[in-house]
């Protein structure tokens, strides 16, 4: 476990009425678990054979999977999970496809765009280029899986794959940002080669000519082998706050997620405030805010799709590809009291605060 949930935070509820305002529509933003999912199995689920759960992770367990571990628990449905971390490393992934074809498990859980993608393929790609067709798979924590092409349609992935992504609505997530503070010029720094992260920018250039902000893009520079590194991370903070960048816009880009501890300081010495949309960029000190999607709840929400397919038999593409219906808006005090740029009193009433 990364230790994400042991962060301190005040929690208040949201306003209905704000979420509204953010969303255009259903939207609603706060603290606490969701969904929240009902009913209890009871006594008869000790008897029954455990179903073999084969989870692969990009960077060790998260609360995403103690969300999805939890709601078997919960519910009494005896799962036995075979769990697998690549360590960011996807040269690893071949030899776990091999173990998942020896083990034949039940079901397959993945986390996050590249290692689904090598899992199950895209969908339009030729057959030998889809490693596994004949398992199930549940994904969370991919960012935009149409864009990625890991599914064609939310609705139906028309293949033995569904999931659960973790995205707010980017048209919400900007006006939350202009909620806190006005803009308008957003940065963004991202990997050229991973997908969701070009997919997120092509519509953040979409939004910007409709909301009417400037987009100032830029990626990660490369190694020799193609994979992207932070080498001069500290130089592009500076160049974006010189080109008038208001906020650095944080994508749920997975590399990104590995170097906040050399984004955080850099972005942080700029003066210059980061939004994220992920929560971990909040709860690591980077983002002084965000509207997100909590990963526990979007565990839990891949659970209840695994468990459609475990116990009630409905074929993965007869299973929506969804996100939460609730957001939560989080502002870090620590670093917003280092960046002098505090929230408006009324924000207090809605947001959840951490407070160190």
């Amino acid at each position: 476990m990364t230790g994400e949930g042991d962060w301190k935070i005040g929690r208040r509820r949201a306003l209905a009425l704000f979420a509204a305002g953010l969303s255009g529509g259903g939207a609603m933003l706060g603290g606490g678990i969701w969904p929240t999912f009902a009913a209890d199995v009871g006594d008869a689920g000790a008897d029954r054979k455990p179903h073999r759960i084969f989870m692969i992770t990009y960077r060790g367990e998260t609360e995403a999977e103690q969300g999805f571990r939890d709601y078997f628990a919960q519910r009494q449905i005896p799962v036995e999970i075979i769990s697998r971390d690549i360590g960011r490393d996807l040269s690893k992934m071949p030899a776990l496809i091999d173990e998942i074809r020896a083990t034949k498990p039940d079901l397959i859980y993945t986390w996050g765009t590249p290692v689904t993608l090598a899992t199950v393929g895209q969908y339009d790609a030729p057959g030998d280029k889809k490693p596994i067709t004949d398992i199930p798979v549940v994904f969370s924590m991919v960012a935009a899986p149409v864009q990625a092409k890991v599914v064609p349609a939310l609705e139906s992935s028309g293949r033995n794959v569904t999931g659960a992504f973790h995205v707010v609505p980017l048209d919400a997530q900007m006006r939350a940002m202009q909620s806190y503070r006005s803009f308008d010029t957003v940065g963004v720094l991202y990997s050229q080669g991973e997908q969701n992260s070009v997919a997120l920018v092509e519509q953040l250039r979409g939004l910007s000519a409709t909301m009417g902000f400037r987009l100032v893009t830029q990626t990660f520079a490369v190694d020799t082998a193609g994979k992207p590194t932070a080498e001069g991370v500290p130089e592009a903070i500076a160049r974006m706050k010189s080109e008038g960048v208001d906020w650095l816009y944080l994508l749920p880009d997975t590399f990104l997620g590995t170097i906040y501890d050399i984004l955080g300081p850099a972005a942080i010495a700029q003066k210059l405030p980061c939004f994220g949309a992920a929560e971990l960029s909040i709860h690591a000190g980077v983002a002084v805010a965000g509207l997100v999607c909590r990963y526990y709840s979007v565990g839990q929400l891949a659970a209840s799709k695994a468990e459609k397919i475990l116990l009630d038999g409905i074929k993965p593409a007869d299973i929506p590809v969804e996100t939460l219906k609730r957001f939560s808006f989080i502002v870090n005090m620590p670093v917003a009291s280092r960046l002098g740029l505090y929230p408006p009193l009324a924000m207090l009433n809605y947001a959840e605060v951490i407070v160190s």
